[in-house]
């Protein structure tokens, strides 16, 4: 070693030996060929860690500059970056071709890439397999940049992650085919929650620096949205592995335009995705040469020393390399064993414990035994705990220390002994590690100690109750991901139902759990042990998951809205309400704002029924013709059929081999069809469930079926990922028309009340029209167009058209496409309504027969029935948003225009309404003591109505435009109106005098009234003015927004003003001088602001310190910093007012649902 060299290492050895962990050090060091295994062997005997960090420095010194710079690169990808610096300026010169080390062949740019992408590090003993490796590596670049696919096969413990992981240890590989890095996936057995959290924590490693979004998806199909657009803009040209994959549903989470390396036990995974495939079988068996080559290893003799017993120990293992490697390191622990070793192989001395499986596993059950029975009696218990660890899940250090109630170090040296013997694995990320077992092995454990699995899980709950409160988890610990997703899965594997029940109904674990995961895994676990929860409290249990469901699309965004104040919001009868409000009136003794919403117990719910047949995503619900049956399908493969008025099951039908896409009654309820990833479509007997036919023509899954409205010639349309829809005559065997013009998969079909036409919707983000008879393209409607927004370019915005479903007059269609519901006309194509209250995606929407009511079925394993006349605009008796508010002592009085243009005038606390009467109004406002009411209309025309006698007085001069808003003064003499003319009208209507305040150049948007004869008025223009209305003269003239100025208020002081504006942005002015005090809206990562879209409204507390906003929902701010307060989400959006008491504790608005909010300050 240089001298240079070795003096660096001497000057730091004392803060080397007292910080590092060596046995990932020698790994990493034997991996390059530096350190030999009984050299490891020598450090490991050292009682401490320090005395162990010594000796391996000792070692070092006598060896070369190689041997420095693979200690030094050992540091950097161990996470001791401060101990490396004060190594580098020692690094020797070492000349070579490449950068590489001198053993492995592996550079610095190689080790760093797979690092940072999570690709497991070498074996501690690890035997090369070129010939595979080389295959794989061709197979790769034969992806050149393009999308495709790369499949290992072959039986469970062959080694495929270990080939997989080598041969992208290749510089020019990486270099040339992957300059965007490599990203490793160990995926697993999964059902849709675990692989939602596959995806989110891929999502986070790829988005490090939150610059794409601040929240975690919250569905399967947003994860794979954000990973393609992740992939596209921040990774491009990168290699994504996945690692044991068992599900082919899996793979079409990833299938978005990537590069992708996956092991399998099973070649036909890939057949349900597109692009390029190519495959490489793995055999079972190592083979006899490669066998010895590990036991070699292991025991550091020459392959040709080995004793004769080696030949037939690698026989008895059947080739498998977890078999051999777990010998392999009994065999280094004791040298002189070999044939006692082979006679426990031999005679079967432990029995097989698997009793069904699909390979022969004999071999490893025996390995294992042995290899368990050798353990120190001291630690053998501690392997036996590991039994309640879960397939591909990698568990921190802390949960076991917490589980065995020891330090880190203690329990490190414990889990390195299981790691040395090949009983356990290790992942390293920085100094962070992270244990897992073998899938093999999970299976081995469960089955021999399933006598005390209760117990295990049961001693883990115990442990973790003595560390810690759940809801007090920091999501800066390391264990606190573990325990947030398996704490749930502990207790119910432990039959702790009590404790199970009181986390899953603890609002505090909810808001926890949801601020770091979202809402989709809790909503998961609620229907995985709704057995257990249904015991304790069945309506208890509906309750909070009703309460995820609807608030789900909330639970995940950022700024985490604050779940107590959606807990207010809930049925005073709920037990979430009750927690909330409990909570709430502890925190409000602390300063906390908080809303009661008064009148809710008046809104009924916009669902009319919620029900869950199945255990996994429902992908389709539709109506039988007479209403009186839903049918539905899911992920879970079955077809349910239960009755519309209650819920009550009629039949349930484990109808395909995959999950059952879509599902639909003939038009004489007799028959129902199915479809499914299978390929296949099959027709039922609606009554009975007995299969009638199945067809099989399509070459993909198939997406969508639906029936002709008419039995006279009964036909049944299809839609499949293979781009064709498909017509069937029942009397038929096979298809009688294929119609071809998307251009990706159709995901939906649906004939048109007569059916002439047939409605089609594609991932092409088209909606076709197909003449049924000729089977051709009549139109097509490009619906793209009408989700892209500027946030969005246009090449990178991904439409999918999910369904649609045609109303009875046959002009309207109802489209859904991510979480949002929209109802079209079809000749003009303008949204006629929106709702929402789905968790998740919405697969799909359908009309009853009548029109009345309409089904929507949801990844939320939700399936809602909703009333048509409650959430569309054009058939509802529901308010408009233009309201007027009268606050008397503990009266709310609420004027208000309904969409048949009554006046109404509504009692906020008792919900009693007065018609008074109908008119063409435009605005409408209540003199302060309640004896007259005023409304302008679309001709400029003003009136007013004296209630007592039911005179009306019309103004004399008239608006040249709609009249948009008007007010009483205090004395009620005077009315004060603004309109889209531009000029503000102040008409003393009982003296016949009129002054006008002309200066605005567009519209005027609003105005306030302020003291001693003073208004404030704000235009499109894009200013705020303060006049005297008795002279029509401009006080002052501010010039605030570059945008539409949409609301103002002044505070009572009349030293501060607040303005909001087209932009987005609402902001707080000095009143004397113009100067801006304060900016209250950041933008989100959404490109929406933090009001959810335009603040419409504004208004200050009398003490100046508090704010009011409106805009998509209401917000409180502190005038002083800035901050936000809290926040109300309306079951709408686009507020357009916000009135407020005078003592600033009552709120009022209207939601574009029509819904009234009365809200009151909880005290």
């Amino acid at each position: 070693m240089d001298a240079k060299a070795r003096n660096c290492l001497l000057q730091h050895r004392e803060a080397l030996e007292k910080d590092i962990k060596t046995s990932y050090i020698m790994d990493h060091m034997i991996s390059d060929g530096i350190l030999t295994i009984s050299e490891e062997e020598k450090v490991r005997i050292e009682p401490t860690q320090q005395q162990r960090a010594a000796m391996l420095i000792k070692m070092i010194l006598k060896k070369d500059n190689d041997s420095y710079i693979s200690f030094y690169n050992a540091l950097l990808h161990e996470g001791y970056k401060d101990l490396a610096a004060l190594l580098h300026d020692g690094i020797p010169v070492v000349s070579s071709s490449s950068g590489k080390d001198s053993v492995s062949g592996i550079t610095s740019y190689v080790r760093t890439v797979l690092c940072e992408g999570g690709v497991p590090q070498r074996p501690v003993v690890f035997v090369t397999r070129k010939k595979l490796v080389n295959t794989i590596q061709q197979k790769l670049s034969k992806l050149k940049g393009e999308p495709g696919w790369v499949t290992i096969h072959g039986m469970a413990g062959c080694g495929k992650s270990v080939l997989a992981a080598e041969a992208v240890r290749d510089h020019s590989l990486l270099e040339d085919c992957f300059p965007g890095g490599v990203h490793w996936v160990s995926v697993g057995k999964q059902d849709k929650s675990g692989l939602l959290m596959k995806l989110q924590n891929l999502c986070t490693r790829l988005d490090q620096d939150e610059s794409f979004s601040q929240r975690l998806p919250l569905n399967i199909e947003e994860a794979k949205d954000r990973l393609r657009i992740l992939m596209l803009r921040k990774h491009p040209r990168s290699l994504l592995i996945l690692d044991d994959v068992w599900d082919s549903w899996v793979l079409k989470a990833f299938d978005n335009q990537c590069q992708i390396l996956l092991t399998t036990r099973d070649k036909s995974v890939t057949d349900s995705v597109m692009g390029p495939k190519y495959v490489v079988p793995v055999e079972s068996s190592l083979g006899k040469e490669k066998g010895l080559e590990i036991l070699s290893l292991f025991v550091n003799m020459k392959k040709a020393d080995l004793p004769e017993q080696a030949h037939s120990i690698i026989k008895e293992c059947k080739g498998s390399p977890l078999v051999v490697s777990l010998i392999g390191a009994l065999l280094r622990d004791f040298p002189n064993r070999w044939e006692y070793y082979l006679k426990q192989l031999q005679n079967k001395q432990f029995k097989r414990i698997r009793k069904s499986s699909s390979y022969d596993y004999e071999a490893l059950d025996e390995a294992m035994s042995i290899s368990v029975e050798m353990l120190r009696e001291d630690i053998k218990y501690y392997y036996t705990d590991l039994s309640i660890l879960q397939k591909d899940v990698k568990v921190p250090t802390k949960v076991l220390c917490i589980l065995w109630d020891m330090e880190t170090e203690e329990v490190e040296d414990i889990l390195q002994e299981f790691v040395n013997k090949s009983l356990l694995f290790c992942d390293r990320n920085g100094k962070s590690f992270r244990y897992y077992l073998h899938d093999l092995q999970v299976d081995f454990l469960t089955e021999k100690n399933c006598s005390q699995l209760q117990d295990l899980h049961k001693k883990i709950i115990t442990q973790f109750q003595r560390y810690y409160q759940p809801h007090t988890l920091s999501p800066d610990q390391e264990d606190c991901m573990y325990w947030y997703n398996f704490l749930a899965y502990h207790m119910a594997s432990a039959k702790m139902h009590k404790e199970l029940c009181a986390l899953m109904f603890s609002l505090d674990w909810i808001k926890a759990k949801t601020e770091l995961v979202g809402p989709a895994h809790l909503i998961h676990e609620f229907v995985e042990y709704r057995h257990i929860l249904d015991e304790k409290d069945c309506a208890v249990c509906e309750n909070f998951q009703e309460f995820l469901s609807l608030n789900g699309h909330l639970l995940g965004r950022q700024p985490f809205p604050n779940i107590v104040q959606l807990g207010l919001c809930e049925p005073e009868t709920s037990e979430v309400y009750q927690q909330a409000k409990l909570q709430a009136k502890q925190e409000v003794d602390n300063g906390m704002l908080y809303l009661e919403w008064i009148n809710k117990k008046n809104i009924t719910n916009l669902s009319r029924l919620v029900v869950r047949p199945h255990t996994d995503a429902v992908y389709h619900a539709c109506f039988s013709e007479d209403g009186q049956r839903i049918a539905s399908c899911g992920a879970d493969k079955t077809l349910q059929v239960f009755k519309a008025e209650t819920g009550e099951k009629l039949l349930e039908i484990k109808a395909h081999e995959d999950e059952v896409l879509c599902c639909a009654f003939s038009t004489d309820d007799r028959f129902i069809a199915t479809c499914s990833v299978d390929k296949k479509v099959k027709i039922w007997n609606a009554v009975t469930g007995e299969l009638v036919h199945t067809y099989d023509e399509h070459s993909e899954q198939v997406n969508c079926c639906h029936f002709t409205n008419s039995s006279h010639h009964l036909l049944l349309a299809t839609g499949s990922s293979d781009c064709f829809l498909k017509l069937w005559d029942l009397n038929q065997k096979e298809c009688r028309n294929t119609m071809f013009g998307h251009t990706n998969s159709v995901n939906h079909c649906r004939f048109s009340p007569d059916d002439k036409l047939l409605a089609s919707c594609s991932a092409d983000g088209t909606l076709k029209l197909w003449d049924v008879t000729s089977a051709n393209e009549r139109k097509s409607f490009n619906v793209k167009q009408f989700f892209l927004n500027s946030e969005d370019p246009q090449e990178d915005m991904e439409v999918i058209v999910k369904c649609c479903s045609w109303f009875a007059d046959g002009a309207r269609i109802m489209v859904a496409a991510k979480n949002k519901i929209f109802l079209w006309n079809i000749d003009s194509c303008s949204k006629v309504a929106d709702c929402r209250g789905h968790l998740s995606w919405v697969h799909g929407v359908k009309f009853s027969p009548d029109g009345s009511s309409f089904l929507t079925s949801s990844d939320d394993q939700t399936i809602r029935l909703w009333e048509t006349k409650k959430v569309c605009k054009n058939s509802a008796i529901m308010l408009k948003q233009e309201v007027d508010v009268v606050f008397q002592e503990n009266e709310v009085m609420v004027l208000a225009v309904d969409h048949i243009r009554r006046l109404q005038l509504i009692n906020g606390k008792t919900g009693q309404i007065d018609y008074l009467t109908e008119a063409q109004v435009s605005c409408c406002c209540l003199s302060p003591h309640l004896q007259y009411i005023a409304f302008g209309d679309e001709n400029g025309t003003i009136e007013i109505l004296e209630l007592v006698n039911n005179r009306i007085f019309q103004s004399r001069i008239r608006h040249k435009k709609t009249v948009w808003h008007i007010q009483f003064t205090a004395d009620e003499k005077t009315l004060i109106s603004s309109s889209d003319d531009s000029a503000i009208q102040v008409w003393n209507w009982q003296l016949e005098e009129y002054v006008f305040l002309q200066a605005h150049q567009e519209t005027v948007k609003d105005f306030r009234l302020l003291k001693n004869s003073r208004l404030l008025s704000w235009s499109f223009d894009g200013t705020v003015k303060v006049w005297n209305i008795i002279t029509g003269k401009i006080e002052k003239d501010f010039v605030c927004h570059q945008g539409t100025v949409l609301s103002c208020d002044i505070s009572h002081d009349a030293t501060k003003f607040s303005s909001t504006s087209a932009d987005k942005t609402a902001k707080i002015w000095n009143v004397s001088n113009g100067e801006l005090l304060h900016l209250c809206a950041p933008l989100s990562e959404e490109g929406a602001a933090t009001h959810g879209g335009w603040v419409t409204d504004l208004c200050f507390s009398p003490d100046g310190k508090m704010l009011i906003s409106a805009g998509g929902y209401i917000k409180w701010w502190n005038v002083v910093t800035g901050e936000s307060s809290q926040t109300f989400y309306t079951n709408g959006t686009n507020l357009k007012k916000i009135h407020v008491s005078p003592d600033f504790k009552t709120y009022v608005t209207v939601d574009n649902l029509g819904i009234l909010y009365i809200l009151q300050t909880l005290e």
